[in-house]
């Protein structure tokens, strides 16, 4: 049976930061050519669905819509819109894209006592917003890290990731964190929604086997791993789990047959 809806990571998958993936254009243009749903899945929090739209648009010359953008950001707030309704305070470790998604479920900003604490990539933080996310978490604050990406790819190498800023509050708090992005099932599940499918008509199409590949074995579909990011085939052989397929460009995947070429 051909997949009728893909999941498909962004860093590392399509594009390199500033790097262009050539293979990657073409995929999401068979895509498009062929009808078939898609959904970026990424544990991006830092930029908007139309953001992610406009950066494809201007420097990949890839055009989407901001409903096949599905960010970490995103099911963050998502995921906290769904618990309790009379707590909607938070303190934020993040930039402009998880800020805006949160605060556009009407929560609002409290740093000595927030209800939660979220913990996602920034490129500012400072020592003094790890104190305030202690010291909250301390006071009973529900800690939430957005995802567990340690590193993040672009075409300077492999640069610090959200994971690893989680991972000192939790070092700080001696607590988990509650994580939403891929691994988790959290965004899987809202992902799988959004495209209508069921899990056994979609795959999870990634470079890293941590996060996008263990996401799809953890909520239940097949897994595609392209080689153009994170991963290694020498970690992957590793793994007792294997992906579905394994491809060393996009390009390798025959969309007709739904297998490697």
């Amino acid at each position: 049976m051909a997949y009728k809806g893909y999941m498909i990571d962004l860093d590392g998958t399509i594009y390199r930061g500033k790097e262009k993936i050539a293979a990657a254009k073409r995929f999401v243009e068979s895509l498009q050519a062929r009808n078939i749903a898609f959904l970026f899945v990424t544990n991006n929090t830092t930029k908007m669905p139309k953001d992610v739209v406009a950066n494809l648009a201007n420097n990949f010359d890839i055009h989407v819509t901001e409903k096949e953008v599905y960010t970490a950001a995103l099911a963050t707030a998502d995921y906290l819109d769904s618990l309790d309704s009379n707590k909607k305070s938070v303190y934020i470790i993040g930039e402009h894209g998880l800020k805006q998604a949160i605060m556009d479920k009407n929560f609002v900003v409290e740093e000595t006592t927030p209800d939660y604490v979220i913990v996602g990539l920034d490129s500012d933080v400072t020592y003094h917003k790890f104190e305030m996310a202690t010291l909250a978490i301390k006071r009973g604050a529900k800690f939430i890290g957005t995802n567990a990406d340690t590193n993040i790819p672009n075409e300077r190498g492999l640069l610090p990731g959200a994971g690893s800023l989680v991972r000192m509050v939790e070092c700080t708090t001696q607590q988990e964190a509650t994580y939403i992005g891929k691994p988790e099932t959290i965004i899987m599940e809202e992902a799988l929604l959004r495209l209508g499918l069921e899990k056994s008509e979609v795959v999870m199409v990634g470079d890293n086997y941590m996060t996008d590949i263990m996401a799809g074995i953890n909520f239940g579909v097949d897994t595609m791993l392209v080689y153009t990011g994170v991963s290694t085939k020498e970690l992957v052989a590793s793994k007792p789990v294997q992906p579905t397929i394994q491809m060393d460009s996009l390009d390798d995947w025959d969309f007709d047959n739904d297998r490697t070429r």
